[in-house]
């Protein structure tokens, strides 16, 4: 018996199917790229704390980490107002505000630096600790100049008091270990910063992300880290694919963990090092709220 080749489909047809599939596969992954790499997303992360001082009850610090020279918009327009409608308290710049490896060109990440630090300043007072890649570049002298020049404040394994009325808590920056050698230790530091302040509410301002143990038993109330960029692609049920030095599977890269009465937050960062491509891991930018746990 002879089958009815009208049944058949064309192979033609066959081919535009294919075609249509793998068109409608490409617009999707590209939809996602875009998306992932552009998007910026803006988390709160409300903090209880017994010993809070009152006058610090719904403070509310907004973090940027690991920029790396990136740019949102025309002059960063779009991570100006994002940062703006977060109505922060202080901007904590941790680390990493431009990139060494020169993508863009050093000369370009410091504009756009400049220009976005000339912004963040008029919506509040920003803090600034050293990362990696800024000691790496070779040009922490003229960031932290622009920085000054901009009523900034660096931090760099210091402390000052933010104050309201009679009210004041601590906040500590370190500087990154790709600093001095003979720099200060951190558990040095924060003995320096109780023998000088006593036991007050202390925050702490760290560009790498994996030493919420030592500041635990330090007895820091709050820790704000960056450094691990999310894990560069986020998969369900990690906490990212890729952590730094190229370990797979990384831990402690976004959001807030926590370890005897401390508090860690760890952005996801904005921009990303040597071209690497988020996807599914949008430009993050974490607003830390403090309460008082009555």
């Amino acid at each position: 018996m002879r089958s009815d080749a009208r049944n058949k489909p064309k192979p033609r047809f066959r081919l535009w199917i294919v075609m249509i599939l793998f068109a409608i596969l490409i617009l999707t992954a590209t939809i996602f790229y875009y998306d992932s790499n552009t998007r910026l997303v803006t988390n709160e992360y409300e903090l209880l704390y017994p010993n809070l001082p009152e006058a610090f009850d719904g403070y509310r610090i907004a973090v940027l980490s690991d920029i790396h020279g990136a740019e949102f918009g025309r002059n960063n327009e779009q991570l100006v107002k994002k940062v703006s409608d977060a109505h922060p308290d202080i901007i904590a710049i941790t680390g990493d505000l431009i990139d060494r490896y020169n993508t863009p060109p050093i000369e370009r990440q410091l504009e756009i630096a400049d220009m976005l630090i000339s912004d963040l300043v008029n919506i509040a007072p920003v803090y600034f600790i050293t990362g990696n890649h800024d000691w790496d570049s070779g040009e922490l002298h003229r960031i932290e100049g622009m920085l000054n020049g901009h009523g900034a404040t660096v931090l760099r394994n210091q402390y000052t008091l933010l104050e309201k009325g009679s009210q004041s808590v601590i906040l500590a920056g370190t500087d990154d270990p790709n600093g001095p050698a003979d720099m200060i230790t951190p558990d040095v530091f924060i003995d320096q910063i109780r023998e000088s302040q006593g036991d007050g509410f202390l925050v702490v301002l760290e560009h790498r992300n994996g030493n919420l143990p030592l500041y635990s038993e330090l007895g820091v109330d709050l820790l704000i880290c960056g450094h691990a960029h999310g894990g560069i692609i986020r998969l369900p049920f990690t906490d990212g694919l890729i952590g730094p030095k190229r370990k797979l599977f990384p831990t402690h890269t976004s959001g807030v963990y926590s370890m005897l009465e401390t508090n860690m937050v760890v952005s996801r960062g904005l921009g990303s090092p040597l071209g690497w491509m988020r996807l599914f891991n949008n430009p993050h930018i974490p607003v830390v709220i403090l309460r008082v746990d009555r």
